[in-house]
């Protein structure tokens, strides 16, 4: 905490200065120990407080909680009506357990826990969203006035306010003021009691469901129940200390989510449990589910722990983790300077091929065209067709073919030795890429550059990757049987055990992937001269080398399956081979490209050495003097004899995943207002004022003008693409305060008086406010009295803006509709209008899109463009064609697709949204876009460029 510090580093200096003052008479020294102790104990105590802050930037001390068990159980604790509730609440469950009828306890207390459950991660999760999108909950607390104090005369439920206030300040003898806190704080608080009855009954309803499903199961010998009873102890009592440490770091503050609703100016340190595992409270703090059902020896806890389990999961990464990525992880400031870009061009300027004699190689941008995942399967690309013919093949041969032991022993030998390729054969290639350059060299030689090498290595890899996976599970598929009967011996068991060690190597090859991308994946160090510093992010936070243990589970899941000897020996190999190929293959590149850069120890092993007493300390050592000793022997002895032994080496064992992004939707209901009466659509008007598309109905090309699109004089509006819309509406003074605007397509609705498809977010509020899901973002002007029009009429007016989310980012011709009341109702339509990406048409512009002057002209077209897609926000959008797009274009893939579409409307060429993020500015795609139409301009079929139809052939006649 950079507050407390600093209060005791002066707490400490005011200390040494008294004991440097000269001595004095006796009774003035004592006549000053009573101050001075009280300063002391006042210096004491500022150390100890913890300051919070609001978002309105209200700085107060946060008061000393206790944790929930504590508050509950602990005699010596102040109970009041909220820990009488849910410990009448808890009672209930155990008499339920004990007074229902045997028969129903099984399914009772299955719905009882799930209910809890779903209160838990839908309530709670509903709950902390809404407040961290749009504060609703402290925004319900003042509507509902519910910590006004009632002296003020305006809060309509005294006995509520003195209810909470007396709960409130029971749970908190010392340092807190019910009145005096901000209302952050005391919703927060009040949050917390409804955080703890839920919490409390889901572990209870647990614990019963476990119970009441617990039994000891046929044939279990002494020692397999003492084996099974001290593993589930284990598991639990590990659980147990998970909780416990983890609130020691994180406190009740980060326990009960304090951070949707206020900050706290303290820096936490994420040592001990945070160590072990990323999201330690989510993931091996379920453990203990795992050792009750132990204990329980049911399928039916096992299968529940595993649903509350995946359940908790969907929490952390649709509620907390976007919470998490907003507050403490912020995209970076936009960069204005090309320093750093230009350094990482020059670095990878070998990878791309650019004539040299267009005197414009600097600004080459980067190739995007990635391999791995679902996402990025190009049928255009040899790579992914071969990799998909293959994968078929094999999986043909592998239905048609009988499993009798010759075509099983076929189908296992086929995997090894695809594992023995993907492992020994191209660790070797990779060994001596890394000390002689051997497979950049094979391609300099017939004149290729590096870049070129490295795409062919990619392929390489990536199909025996491929086939490697497949191979195996071909084999394991041969050698499985289906088991005649679930519920006899480990069958079950052994499935769910695998499948979850399957799944855990996927969400390893994912993480590791996430941490290195392309470049790390394929070994990209090998083959260029990388500057980069290490970073130890995502899951190389916790191990250095996760590959050695969880990169090959899934083969280890596969053997538990299938049960086969075969299968097994198959996992082993592999185990071993991706063992080998870390110490023999990638320890000694990384050592010696990074050197000293490379780090010792990793979070678990920290953890675990500083656990262990000191007489273990000292013998461990001692071990690692004895091995490293032993180690330098072997490798002197392999060097020695590698001309002669033609050692080999491994690679690793890696999988892979789609990621597959899933998005809530929305549905929206549409119904009538019944307060309709009194309201006349003619008191209603709306007017648009907007970027027009400049100059398209100036230019003589022949085409369609906006003269010709509708049917009267007046000429149908044309704006920009992404440019912002204002919007003026007029309306009588009494109107619905919660009327709104909202942007359509005039093709999505048939009726004029009622609108029949959702807005689907693009719609502002007329006035601020007046809705709880929804920010007042837009609303410029409201209720302004004008000039009548009407003379039995007010009339009022405001203005509101529509831009980023709220427009369609597509072509098209659009209207706003202004709806009354919260409904569908339409009070009034504006005029048609139209949304245009003018396109760059470089023949009648008579430029050369090939030259210099050429590419300047698209930069100049291009800059505003891209403005607008990326809503003009300085933060995102650049100033001219050299400044770097920001942070939040990698982060949110909706401005890449914005940009895109507009390049294949505007120029004709079309772009993965993964281009825009890998040139970073204006320039880099201006540059790619000459270059792409350079390319296709034999193919144009333009006057310019010449025509391509031949019409002296014998076709002519």
């Amino acid at each position: 905490m950079s507050s407390s510090a600093a209060d005791s580093s002066a707490a400490r200096l005011n200390s040494e200065v008294r004991q440097r003052l000269p001595a004095a008479s006796a009774a003035s020294e004592n006549a000053k120990n009573t101050s001075q102790q009280s300063e002391a104990d006042a210096a004491a105590s500022r150390v100890k407080k913890t300051y919070g802050k609001t978002p309105d930037g209200t700085v107060f001390v946060v008061p000393t909680t206790h944790d929930m068990v504590t508050q509950l159980l602990d005699p010596r604790e102040p109970k009041n009506l909220s820990d009488v509730a849910v410990l009448a609440i808890i009672a209930l469950h155990f008499l339920a357990a004990y007074y229902v009828p045997w028969s129903v306890k099984r399914p009772l207390f299955a719905a009882v826990f799930m209910f809890w459950r779903l209160a838990y991660n839908v309530g709670i999760g509903y709950l902390l969203t809404i407040q961290s999108k749009y504060k609703l909950l402290v925004t319900w607390a003042k509507r509902w006035k519910l910590f006004e104090n009632p002296a003020t005369g305006k809060n309509p439920r005294p006995w509520l306010y003195n209810l909470l206030k007396k709960e409130l300040e029971t749970k908190i003898p010392q340092d807190y003021k019910f009145e005096e806190a901000p209302i952050e704080y005391n919703t927060w608080l009040t949050f917390r009691r409804v955080v703890d009855l839920i919490l409390m009954c889901d572990f209870i309803s647990y614990c019963l469901f476990a119970i009441v499903c617990a039994h000891k199961p046929d044939g279990e010998g002494l020692f397999m129940g003492f084996a099974r009873w001290a593993a589930g102890i284990t598991l639990v009592g590990f659980n147990l200390w998970v909780k416990l440490d983890a609130h020691r770091v994180v406190k009740d503050y980060a326990w009960y989510w304090g951070d949707f609703f206020y900050l706290i100016e303290q820096e936490l340190t994420f040592d001990g449990v945070f160590e072990l595992a990323p999201h330690p409270m989510y993931s091996i703090g379920y453990a203990g589910y795992y050792g009750i059902s132990m204990m329980a020896a049911s399928y039916d806890v096992l299968f529940i722990s595993i649903i509350a389990h995946a359940a908790q999961f969907a929490f952390l990464v649709v509620v907390e983790n976007p919470h998490i990525e907003k507050t403490y992880n912020p995209p970076q400031p936009r960069v204005r300077s090309e320093s750093e870009a230009g350094s990482q061009l020059q670095e990878f300027a070998s990878e791309y091929s650019v004539p040299s004699t267009t005197g414009r190689h600097d600004n080459t941008p980067l190739p995007v065209h990635n391999l791995i995942g679902l996402k990025n399967l190009d049928f255009f690309r040899i790579t992914d067709v071969a990799i998909v013919l293959l994968c078929a093949y094999l999986a043909v041969v592998t239905m048609v073919t009988p499993n009798t032991r010759f075509y099983q022993a076929l189908f296992v030998l086929h995997a090894l030795a695809w594992r023995l390729w993907y492992s020994f054969g191209l660790g070797v290639i990779l060994t001596m890429q890394s000390e002689e350059k051997m497979f950049t060299r094979h391609f300099l030689k017939y004149g290729e550059s590096v870049g070129e090498a490295w795409r062919q290595w990619k392929g390489i890899y990536h199909l025996s990757n491929c086939l490697c996976h497949a191979s195996f599970i071909a084999a394991c598929y041969k050698m499985y049987e289906f088991p005649a009967d679930w519920t006899y011996g480990w069958a079950l068991l052994k499935h769910v055990v695998g499948l979850s060690l399957i799944a855990l190597q996927v969400w390893t090859a994912t993480s590791i992937y996430e941490s290195l991308g392309e470049f790390g994946w394929f070994y990209g160090d090998f083959f260029f001269d990388s500057k980069r510093q290490l970073t130890y992010t995502s899951i190389y936070r916790f191990l250095n080398n996760p590959e050695r243990v969880f990169g090959t589970a899934g083969l280890w899941g596969a053997a538990l399956i299938t049960w086969s000897r075969a299968i097994f020996l198959m996992a082993l190999a592999g185990h071993f081979l991706t063992l080998a190929f870390l110490a023999y293959v990638e320890k000694p590149h990384m050592q010696k490209v990074y050197g000293r850069n490379l780090r010792d120890d990793a979070g678990v092993t920290k953890f675990i050495k500083r656990s262990l007493p000191p007489p273990v300390t000292e013998w461990q050592q001692s071990i690692d003097k004895v091995l490293d000793e032993t180690k330098h022997f072997i490798d002197e002895f392999v060097e020695a004899a590698r001309s002669r032994l033609a050692t080999g080496s491994s690679t690793i064992v890696k999988d892979t995943s789609a990621l597959f992004n899933k998005y809530p939707a929305r549905l929206t209901l549409s119904k009538i207002s019944a307060d309709l009466a009194g309201y006349d659509p003619k008191h209603y008007g709306l007017s648009l004022a907007g970027t027009r598309v400049v100059g398209t109905n100036e230019k003589a090309t022949g085409k369609e003008s906006p003269n010709a699109r509708v049917l009267k004089d007046v000429k149908t509006q044309a704006f920009e693409y992404g440019a912002p819309i204002r919007v003026k509406w007029t309306a009588p003074a009494k109107h619905n305060k919660k009327d709104w605007v909202g942007l359509y397509m005039v093709t999505d609705n048939r009726s004029r008086e009622v609108t029949e498809v959702p807005s689907l977010g693009r719609w502002v509020p007329s006035n601020p406010g007046e809705y709880d899901t929804t920010t007042d973002q837009g609303i410029l002007i409201w209720d302004q009295p004008v000039e009548k029009k009407f003379e039995d009429t007010d009339l009022v007016e405001g203005e509101m803006i529509f831009e980023g989310d709220k427009l369609w980012w597509t072509q098209g011709v659009f209207e706003f509709r202004y709806h009354h009341g919260g409904g569908h109702h339409v009070m009034s339509i504006s005029e048609p209008f139209e949304i245009q990406i003018p396109k760059f048409d470089d023949e009648h512009m008579g430029v050369d899109i090939s030259g210099e002057v050429g590419e300047r002209a698209v930069e100049a077209a291009l800059l505003p463009v891209i403005r607008n897609c990326l809503d003009r926000d300085p933060d995102i959008a650049p100033s001219n064609a050299d400044e770097r797009f920001g942070g939040h274009v990698e982060r949110d893939g909706k401005y890449a697709r914005r940009v895109v579409y507009a390049i294949r409307h505007m120029f004709g060429i079309d772009f993965a949204p993964a281009v825009v993020l890998a040139d970073g500015n204006v320039r880099r795609l201006a540059w790619r876009i000459c270059h792409a139409k350079e390319v296709l301009a034999p193919f144009s079929m333009s006057h310019t460029n010449g025509r391509t139809t031949p019409v002296d052939s014998k076709f002519s006649e």
